[in-house]
């Protein structure tokens, strides 16, 4: 019976030492700043899913939605960089003030279309990948919101309408461009925007068809101005340090899962885009389109920010807006 206890620790041991520590499955807690039906947390957890699909299970990430671990803002590269998380998303224009070339997806009026966001971040991701490695973390990948635009009371027809209302941005470059068109621009988490506008602390919001739909705005909102602001990036990065402890079949395989969720993403945001808008109009909210006046306003103010931002560009990042900033 002693030699049979014997056998069997040492065969336990053998065991041991052979497999079961690299058997473990490395776990990875993923923050995540919008709640658990945004598209980009569903994207997120669409990466999940594929990560530990290509990994055979040996990579597991669990996706905390709505800031749940207490991390949604300007902080969170500084979070990431630190392992405070191992992984989370990030608007990229909210950490420009860590890292300028984050704030080009959010310039507005720079692009008017999906494809040309599209090829900006291809021209772009370069650099992106250079400023996350600087704050040492790897970038995944990165996917569009639909395009921002005017959520508000009152219908916007010209620079005049847009005198002195309330508006929530979410970016410094939302911020200046409203400023120039003589608006009221405040920020704040976006889980306040809809108490902020019940209270009527604002009483508009610079945001996508697909946000508004989440956030019903049609209860509080009556006039949506889709005027194609931006294509403002969400990104997906990992912490370096955890990134370098992942084998390099489980880097291979992650890289893959983000090149999927990338390429899913894209698609989806101009799907929940054209889904939402008819959304907000079914409930209540009325849509209507700029006129060639009001272009030129916007066209205008949107110009100042432009050249404001690409004075502080470094060569590089000059390089690649010079082809989009006319």
């Amino acid at each position: 019976m002693n030699r049979l206890k014997t056998l069997l620790a040492v065969t336990a041991l053998v065991f041991f030492s052979a497999g079961a520590v690299s058997a473990a499955p490395t776990k990875l807690d993923l923050n995540a700043v919008y709640g658990a039906t945004s598209f980009h947390t569903q994207g997120a957890m669409d990466f999940a899913k594929r990560v530990e699909t290509h990994t055979n299970g040996s990579v597991l990430i669990t996706v905390h939605p709505g800031g749940s671990l207490g991390f949604k803002g300007p902080e969170l590269l500084k979070v990431v960089k630190d392992g405070q998380v191992p992984m989370s998303d990030i608007l990229m224009g909210v950490v420009a003030g860590s890292s300028h070339v984050f704030g080009v997806s959010s310039l507005p009026r720079l692009v008017r279309s999906y494809d040309d966001a599209r090829a900006l971040y291809n021209d772009i991701r370069p650099l992106y990948e250079k400023a996350a490695t600087k704050w040492n973390q790897k970038l995944l990948y990165a996917a569009p919101w639909p395009p921002s635009g005017l959520v508000t009371k009152k219908v916007i027809n010209s620079a005049a309408d847009i005198q002195g209302i309330k508006t929530r941005t979410y970016d410094k470059n939302g911020a200046e461009f409203l400023k120039a068109m003589g608006g009221m621009p405040l920020s704040m988490p976006w889980g306040e925007v809809y108490a902020s506008l019940r209270t009527g602390m604002i009483d508009s919001v610079l945001t996508s068809s697909e946000s508004a739909k989440n956030g019903k705005f049609w209860e509080v909102l009556s006039n949506f101005k889709p005027i194609n602001y931006a294509y403002p990036l969400n990104m997906v990065t990992i912490n370096l340090d955890y990134w370098n402890a992942l084998t390099p079949e489980q880097q291979e395989a992650m890289v893959k899962a983000a090149e999927e969720t990338e390429t899913a993403q894209w698609k989806n945001s101009q799907a929940r885009s054209e889904e939402a808008l008819q959304t907000i109009k079914e409930k209540g909210i009325s849509v209507s389109m700029e006129d060639a006046a009001f272009t030129a306003e916007l066209d205008a103010a949107a110009a100042q920010i432009q050249q404001k931002f690409l004075e502080k560009a470094k060569k590089a990042e000059a390089a690649v807006l010079g082809k989009y900033i006319k």
